[in-house]
Parts: structure tokens; sequence; C-alpha cells
């Protein structure tokens, strides 16, 4: 017993330090990308992906064929307020079922102060929508960071830590935080490929938010335990 509960604490103390290795180094490449955006210096990387990504002839066109532009629209559609916000919503009734009230304000706090800071950062950094090509879906706000894979990364990465919490198999744990990871790159690469973002936007988005949810599974250790 003595044995199991040494490995148990090496371990989780592994998963710790490794946890803020990861936030420390992303939030380090975070400040590093937002000041290369604000000085300009990533402008023509940014604009040569978006053009390689339409048709030579036809900037409005995007390359490849005409169901993949509605597969990307359908899945960006995923990293969209109303559908994150229904998510959030059913995943806080079912903690509200178990009875898991703490776990329920928690994941409610972290995700809405999560938000709260994309819209700062927009604000903040103000940086234009891409104009060398053609929008496929209608925009409206700014640009950096990327608000649908900021928010997808805070969202899916936070649910999907603190489901794992829910299962003890070994195996079972990682299936909530691989599908949060994928949900969240595929998001961002849509955003691109409609042409609504810039590469950086999307990098940028992908970086806040898992700081975030980083800190949020630090925090959530202390709130909530084991």
């Amino acid at each position: 017993m003595r044995d199991r509960i040494v490995r148990y604490a090496s371990e989780t103390e592994f998963r710790v330090w490794l946890f803020a290795l990861v936030a420390a180094i992303v939030a380090y490449g975070l400040f590093e990308l937002t000041g290369e955006v604000l000085e300009g210096e990533t402008r023509a990387f940014d604009e040569s992906i978006l053009l390689m990504l339409r048709d030579t002839s036809d900037v409005g066109m995007p390359v490849g064929p005409a169901w993949l532009t509605k597969v990307m629209t359908d899945i960006t559609a995923l990293g969209g307020v109303t559908v994150l916000s229904l998510i959030t919503l059913m995943v806080v009734t079912y903690l509200l079922l178990r009875r898991s009230f703490r776990t329920a304000a928690f994941v409610t706090g972290s995700i809405l102060g999560g938000w709260a800071l994309s819209s700062a950062l927009k604000l903040g950094i103000a940086r234009p929508r891409p104009e060398v090509v053609q929008h496929l879906v209608e925009v409206t706000d700014l640009s950096f960071p990327s608000g649908h894979a900021m928010l997808s990364a805070i969202t899916y990465l936070t649910l999907g830590a603190l489901l794992s919490r829910l299962d003890e198999g070994r195996v079972r744990r990682y299936f909530f935080p691989l599908v949060a990871v994928f949900l969240t790159l595929i998001i961002g690469l849509s955003r691109i490929y409609l042409g609504v973002h810039y590469p950086t936007d999307v990098l940028g988005g992908w970086a806040a938010g898992t700081v975030w949810a980083c800190a949020s599974w630090f925090v959530s250790r202390w709130f909530l335990g084991r």
C-alpha cells in the first residue's frame, strides 16, 4: 500500500512539473509571437500561407473540391460561441446532476474567465482581419488572437482535463483530452482555410488557450483536490 502511495505521488509530481514546463514554453512563445505580430514581421509569412490555399487565378476560390469548403464551414462552427456555450451548459448540467457542485462552479468560472481574456486580447492588440483573400464566412470582430482557436482550446481542453478525472481507467482517462486536442486543431485550421484569420492569429489563439487551460488544471488540483 505504501509503495502504491509513493508511486502515485511521484507520478503526480511528474505531471505537475511537465504541465508547468509546457505552460512556460507556450507562454514565452505567445509573448514572442505577439511582439512579432505588433511589429508586422509576420505579414509576409501569413499572406503567403493564405494565398497558397487559394486558386492562383482567383484568390476568391479556395483550393480543393467544393465540398471541402462546406466541411470547413461546419467544423469552424464547433468553435463558435453558440456551440461552445451549449456544450459547456450541458457539461455543467451533468456535473450538477452528479452533485459535483464545486467542479461545476470551477468549470463555469474557468471558461468564462478565459472568454473574457480572449476579448481583452483582441481589443488590446487590435489587428485587422486579412484582406489579401476573400472571407468565406462572415466575420465582424478583430483578428489576433483567433477567438475560435483560443475559445475552443480553453473550452475543450479545460473540459477534457476535468472530465478525464471522472474515470479511473488509465486508457479511458486519455480519451477526453485527446478529443479536445483534435477538435482544437481542426477548428483552428478551418479558420485559416476560410481566409478569416492569419496563421499567426490561430497560433496565438492556440497558445493563449493552452496556457489558460494549463493554469486551470493547476488551480483545479488545489480547488478540487484529487
